[in-house]
């Protein structure tokens, strides 16, 4: 059997939302020290619904690929549903990841996380009720 499916062979290989924005409304990044994987996740909101995300990733496949696929997830999603977003559905939506790279999903659900409660300290008004 092979380390790595075909999604994640492709979403490394042709990753998608790659880059900055520049404007963006929330930025979120998270690493992982004992791996050396480095995300990034910029959004762009409009009427709730995230309008664009883009990504840097600085780590190994799996975290590119878990980063790409992320972003292919919320992109055009309420924020409610990307705030929503777990690392076993990027883990999936890969078709699966290998037990020793799990991590990488967890870091793309904790980047989108961080960039969304980013987007929320500027944009208070926009909170959901606790």
């Amino acid at each position: 059997m092979a380390l790595y499916s075909d999604t994640v062979m492709d979403h490394f290989r042709n990753p998608r939302n790659v880059g900055v924005i520049e404007d963006a409304d929330g930025v979120g990044e998270v690493g992982n020290a004992k791996c050396g994987d480095i995300m990034k996740i910029y959004l762009k909101i409009e009427d709730d619904v995230v309008a664009d995300v883009k990504f840097e990733t600085f780590g190994c496949g799996s975290a590119i690929a878990s980063s790409s696929m992320a972003t292919e997830l919320i992109k055009g999603k309420p924020v409610a549903e990307a705030m929503a977003l777990t690392n076993r559905a990027v883990a999936e939506a890969l078709d699966g990841l290998p037990a020793h790279k799990l991590h990488c999903s967890v870091l793309a659900e904790e980047a989108i996380r961080s960039a969304l409660e980013d987007y929320y300290r500027k944009h208070p008004e926009k909170a959901p009720e606790k």
